[in-house]
């Protein structure tokens, strides 16, 4: 339902909670898949805990307790700087 009201008027960024959690390993391809559509038109900004979904984002930003007095930090990944570096590591890039 709410791919096809993106469809219908599309929105410049979409912020979705989880909303992969509750959908069974065919599902989730079927939601990248829409996903990967919609995005040359709509910036989506995922929380979710789903690796499958985490594997078909461009940015991962992670957040993690490690700092002090329970302080947060943001751990910003770009996939394709990532994938490039590793390349160049292993001679592969």
């Amino acid at each position: 339902f709410l791919f096809a009201l993106l469809k219908v008027k599309p929105s410049p960024i979409v912020i979705l909670d989880e909303i992969d959690a509750p959908l069974d390993g065919r599902n989730v391809e079927r939601f990248i898949e829409l996903l990967q559509e919609m995005r040359s038109h709509t910036q989506f900004i995922l929380i979710t805990h789903n690796h499958v979904t985490i594997l078909a984002a461009d940015n991962w930003i992670g957040v993690t307790m490690q700092g002090r007095d329970g302080v947060s930090t943001i751990v910003p990944v770009n996939v394709a700087e990532l994938a490039a570096d590793e390349g160049a590591a292993t001679g592969e890039g």
